[in-house]
């Protein structure tokens, strides 16, 4: 049976073009995937069209991806990791 601490999410670590990598909790993340949703509904990848609203789809990336394509030579990464051993 799988550790369950294996499934906590303490913080992420953040992987954007041209800024140093930050680490983030994950109201943190949700607030900064927002954002960039916000500004991309005209051009959302397929999977978050029918997701209705932008704060569900977030928190669907948080979930299920670990980056979003934002654009050409552009890119945004994150990655689960714990502070505590």
């Amino acid at each position: 049976m799988p550790d369950p601490m294996m499934f906590r999410e303490d913080a992420f670590v953040v992987l954007e073009t041209n800024q140093p990598e930050q680490f983030l909790t994950t109201d943190e993340l949700l607030e900064k995937l927002k954002s960039v949703l916000a500004d991309m509904q005209d051009n959302l990848p397929r999977e978050l069209e029918s997701l209705s609203t932008v704060e569900a789809q977030a928190r669907h990336l948080i979930d299920t991806a670990c980056e979003l394509d934002v654009g050409r030579d552009r890119f945004l990464q994150w990655y689960v990791v714990r502070l505590e051993k």
